[in-house]
């Protein structure tokens, strides 16, 4: 079974020095943590799209759903 994290192991028990978060400039928002024993951990978050779409048939009262699509 897959987990939905990352477990960084190694960044246990260090000490922060500095904390950046640097603004997405199209490449994604990168978190930039530089520790006191000279180490820097770095994470870039990126955003995708997400696409729903339906296939329907309208007219009165509540649409009848023909399709659902999810990308």
């Amino acid at each position: 079974m897959q987990d939905n994290y990352i477990e960084c192991l190694e960044l246990a028990g260090k000490t922060i020095q500095e904390f950046r978060i640097h603004r997405d400039t199209g490449d994604g928002t990168n978190v930039e943590i530089k520790l006191t024993d000279g180490t820097t951990f770095s994470c870039s978050l990126n955003i995708r799209p997400d696409v729903k779409a339906s296939l329907y048939k309208g007219g009165v009262g509540i649409p009848e759903v023909l399709q659902n699509y999810e990308v």
